[in-house]
């Protein structure tokens, strides 16, 4: 089992790589959810969007010390565990297709648990 402060050291890298992914790279996300990006480019802006999000709160837990590194690690539960819902759900939905949305899933479910791991303390 991971120690907490490899584990978030490891969940502030995924966030970072998924981040510049989202940002500097959304086709290829898309593209990895199955979006036909010659037919539908509208996935852009969010992925954008959050990708600046999402690069800056993996920062934290690389930068952040004391009790604002604390509160960071507990929110992280909290963010993976719903995306990890939210994912299963888009799943369940039909939303994305079955093989993608069951990979968005399970790296939400590992990302999760890397952000409890990491909140041990």
């Amino acid at each position: 089992m991971l120690g907490p402060d490899t584990a978030r050291r490891a969940l502030g890298a995924v966030r970072v790589i998924n981040g510049a992914a989202g940002l500097l790279a959304p086709d290829l996300l898309m593209r990895r959810l199955g979006v036909d990006t010659t037919q539908d480019h509208s996935g852009a802006y969010p992925f954008r969007m959050f990708g600046v999000r999402t690069v800056l709160i993996g920062l934290d837990l690389w930068l952040l010390t004391g009790e604002d590194l604390r509160r960071a690690t507990r929110m992280a539960v909290l963010i993976h565990a719903t995306d990890t819902i939210s994912a299963a759900a888009t799943t369940v939905r039909g939303d994305l297709p079955r093989k993608q949305g069951l990979v968005a899933t399970g790296i939400s479910a590992v990302n999760t648990g890397l952000a409890i791991a990491a909140a041990r303390r």
